[in-house]
């Protein structure tokens, strides 16, 4: 049964289908946690759906996208004022952040799409590592004693897994046929 769309409805879906990638991209590098990221991204998408009236179309779509984006970031900052002391970016640094993904080429948003698709590809060890490292933020040292490894093991793993997380993005691109 066919639905009625309009046409309005179909232009925001295809441009914000096209737009996504490089909006999710901005959303990870700038929100830690992965069920806010999730949540922030629900949240943008209807923003981008409910104030599509208002988009000029004479203006790129993506670059706008940020813009909206980048609203919902700042709200999402207020509502997490208690943990504002544990957020990295101030407000000119998530400006800049925007500017670099609003300029950033398709190549270069799809190899940080690998990198999360080689991410999940780890083994459990790895992957536990790897977020305890860079999602969590934790040194090796306290790795270290959390997981009951020597500290140089640790600091030789994380290495050894940031070789296969480059080798793997490098594979997924080559057979993209995206060059490095």
């Amino acid at each position: 049964m066919a639905q009625n769309i309009d046409e309005s409805t179909r232009q925001v879906t295809r441009l914000w289908t096209l737009a996504q990638p490089r909006v999710s991209a901005f959303v990870t590098s700038v929100v830690r946690d992965f069920r806010d990221r999730d949540d922030l991204m629900q949240e943008i998408a209807v923003a981008i759906f409910e104030s599509f009236d208002s988009y000029d179309p004479n203006r790129p779509f993506p670059q706008w996208a940020l813009g909206v984006a980048r609203n919902q970031f700042k709200t999402y900052l207020r509502k997490r004022k208690r943990d504002r002391e544990r957020l990295v970016f101030d407000n000119e640094t998530v400006a800049c952040v925007e500017s670099a993904f609003a300029s950033a080429s398709s190549g270069e948003l799809q190899q940080m799409e690998f990198l999360q698709e080689c991410v999940q590809e780890l083994d459990g060890r790895g992957r536990q590592l790897c977020e305890m490292r860079y999602q969590d933020e934790l040194k090796p040292a306290t790795i270290s004693e959390a997981i009951g490894l020597p500290g140089t093991a640790v600091r030789k793993a994380l290495q050894r897994i940031r070789e296969q997380l480059r080798k793997c993005v490098e594979r997924k691109a080559a057979t993209e046929g995206l060059g490095q």
